[in-house]
């Protein structure tokens, strides 16, 4: 229901890492959010129902814009919605499909992902487990309509949100990196990892790669000659 510029989703926060969160109603402005890659978010998750129909409804596609998540994926693709279907199966069916706050997958994850047409064909990681699945042939063939047809969506979102530049004025916080917007950098590992982090919360104490060990650091701006 559309009602001054705004659309009403109904959405609950994703799987099992939320557990207990209520349903809540959001009323997302269109002027803000483009409401074509929300929609075919949703019809992407309505796509994957079809094959499994104990997946619970996606209570908030727009809530996986722009959210970036160092376990379950950074960049927002089919391959990403497909994991977060994974957690959906697994929170219908009351598994505990991750540990460590969510970070780790475990293989009771697997298993529900090998069943919605992922694979992790190496060992587990260290520290997030089988979370980096990736689509199998068959996936692949199945959501090829549904894959390119959220591609052209998010090509427009991207598009759509080119226009942040220099330019735009952002704010305290994103100008002094304050924790105060909750603004993120990226800081990386000697093993080139990287994660999105406050710059407070990174001060109050190191966060270390699983990989190589070392802490992530906030890397300094290169200087430019003038």
């Amino acid at each position: 229901m559309a009602t001054d510029g705004y659309v009403q989703i109904i959405w609950d926060a994703p799987e099992s890492e939320h557990r207990g969160t209520p349903a809540r109603c959001h009323y997302v402005s269109t002027t803000q959010t483009p409401p074509v890659l929300a929609a075919e978010l949703a019809q992407a998750w309505a796509d994957i129902q079809r094959y499994h129909p104990e997946l619970p409804d996606l209570a908030a596609p727009e809530s996986l814009i722009g959210e970036s998540s160092s376990a379950c994926g950074h960049e927002l693709s089919f391959e990403r919605l497909l994991h977060e279907a994974v957690h959906g199966v697994a929170a219908a069916r009351g598994v505990r499909d991750t540990s460590r706050a969510g970070r780790y997958h475990n293989r009771r994850f697997l298993a529900i992902a090998e069943e919605l047409g992922l694979d992790h064909p190496e060992e587990p990681h260290p520290s997030s487990g089988f979370s980096l699945v990736t689509l199998t042939p068959e996936a692949k063939r199945r959501y090829r309509p549904t894959t390119e047809r959220l591609q052209r969506a998010l090509k427009a979102h991207t598009a759509a949100t080119a226009g942040d530049t220099a330019r735009s004025f952002r704010g305290p916080a994103a100008r002094h990196g304050s924790s105060g917007g909750g603004v993120r950098v990226k800081a990386v590992c000697d093993c080139g990892r990287n994660v999105r982090v406050v710059p407070s919360v990174l001060a109050q104490a190191p966060i270390v790669c699983g990989g190589c060990g070392k802490p992530f650091q906030i890397p300094e701006p290169v200087a430019t000659a003038s």
